[in-house]
């Protein structure tokens, strides 16, 4: 992002982490956000809102570092929501519970529309210590091989969309005007 935070993009005159953090929310579970050390900016905007936060001492050494976190805070299940991710909609994180609900032991994970894994991922209990033995940033892969995975579809392009550069972030508001 050549040194702009892509959690604090604006959409809808909102920082994405706040938007993002809302919409978890309003899907009925609670909310943890893990923040690296000195995130004062991300901590102003999540103010006001009921959620935990969660420092990651460890974070710039990739996304693994705020798995292993969770795993540490928590015995599960866990819902893992990508905040760079704009289209990720409450319904969305409602239907990944839902389904969760009718098989507590698969992992259920967002698809787009063609089938293509995406994101959220949706992890049972059992699986969430897993976590903990995650380096880098190459997520939750190696938890994942061998799992059977409940996919559910949402629509277009939604579970994929991540911004993680100004061209991304240009491209998706030329797209959708936000």
């Amino acid at each position: 992002m050549r040194g702009a935070d892509k959690l604090l993009q604006e959409v809808g005159g909102v920082p994405l982490l706040r938007l993002v953090t809302e919409r978890a929310l309003a899907a009925g579970w609670p909310v943890t956000v893990t923040l690296p050390p000195d995130a004062s900016d991300r901590r102003a905007a999540l103010s006001g809102l009921a959620v935990e936060t969660l420092e990651v001492a460890d974070a710039a050494t990739g996304m693994a570092a705020s798995f292993r976190a969770l795993a540490g805070a928590t015995a599960g299940p866990v819902l893992i929501v990508l905040a760079d991710m704009p289209e990720i909609a409450t319904s969305d994180m409602a239907k990944l519970i839902a389904a969760h609900g009718d098989a507590p032991d698969r992992v259920v994970r967002a698809t787009e529309a063609t089938g293509r894994p995406g994101q959220p991922v949706l992890f049972p209990a059992r699986l969430v210590r897993g976590l903990a033995g995650l380096r880098g940033d190459e997520g939750a892969r190696r938890i994942l091989a061998g799992e059977d995975v409940l996919a559910l579809p949402l629509p277009g392009t939604r579970a994929t969309t991540d911004l993680d550069t100004p061209e991304a972030w240009a491209a998706w508001r030329a797209r959708t005007g936000a």
